[in-house]
């Protein structure tokens, strides 16, 4: 009776077996993974205290660069990449990199070159780079990684129908006259440039050191005058 009742096994087929051990595999890995980041995160005093003395540091030289006089730009229009700094900055630091609209690393802006904006540029020197954008830059910049700002949202530049509708008040239907306006720093350039989100850059293989140096001292912040070009190249 004992072998009538009993019922035949169940066959599991040699695919499943093998997908149940690569998932528990994973989930190990998985596992193992969020420990090693998790033992990571977790600071140690001597973190905190370095990271302290830093932005101390970075506020007692911004308040000698500050005290020089402002740069001059022989320029029409300025571009500004934004090429260092995350922990390492003051929060004054930050705040001024926020309002050029340089959130994160390798974000770009067109600006105006005024007073202020050099005084800012000054400010912030160890982690920006600047120059003089010419025309053939600015137009690929615009066509490659152009996106328009509305209702805070980062839409693409694939349709003239977009720039019309924001823009075409001031008589800008297209790329090539916000391309017009920037290069030219025209009447309604403001307009344009809120228009456009920052443009978000690659890193580059080559041409950054990782230096808060100059520029003409052979590192790789502040103003790079017409040399700019090569760098956007290489990002764009």
């Amino acid at each position: 009776m004992a072998e009538e009742d009993s019922k035949p096994l169940n066959y599991i087929s040699e695919v499943i077996l093998k997908k149940r051990k690569n998932t528990e595999a994973w989930a190990l890995r998985k596992k193992e993974q969020f420990q090693q980041k998790k033992y990571q995160s977790i600071k140690k005093p001597e973190d905190f205290i370095h990271e302290y003395r830093n932005k101390e540091v970075d506020l007692i030289r911004m308040k000698r660069r500050v005290k020089r006089k402002v740069p001059e730009a022989n320029s029409n229009t300025l571009i500004i990449i934004r090429i260092q700094g995350k922990k390492d900055m003051h929060p004054r630091t930050r705040k001024v990199l926020y309002s050029l609209g340089l959130r994160r690393r390798f974000s770009a802006v067109f600006v105006k070159p005024s007073e202020g904006i050099m005084a800012k540029l000054q400010r912030v020197e160890p982690y920006v780079t600047y120059g003089y954008p010419n025309l053939k830059s600015i137009k690929e910049l615009i066509y490659k990684k152009g996106h328009a700002r509305m209702e805070q949202r980062k839409v693409p530049l694939t349709d003239n129908n977009i720039i019309e509708q924001e823009l075409g008040k001031f008589g800008i239907v297209c790329i090539e006259d916000m391309v017009h306006q920037i290069y030219n720093a025209g009447p309604h350039f403001k307009e344009v440039v809120r228009f456009m989100w920052p443009f978000e850059l690659n890193k580059p293989a080559e041409g950054l050191k990782g230096s808060k140096t100059s520029f003409k001292e052979d590192g790789d912040t502040g103003n790079r005058e017409d040399l700019i070009n090569e760098l956007i190249n290489k990002m764009n």
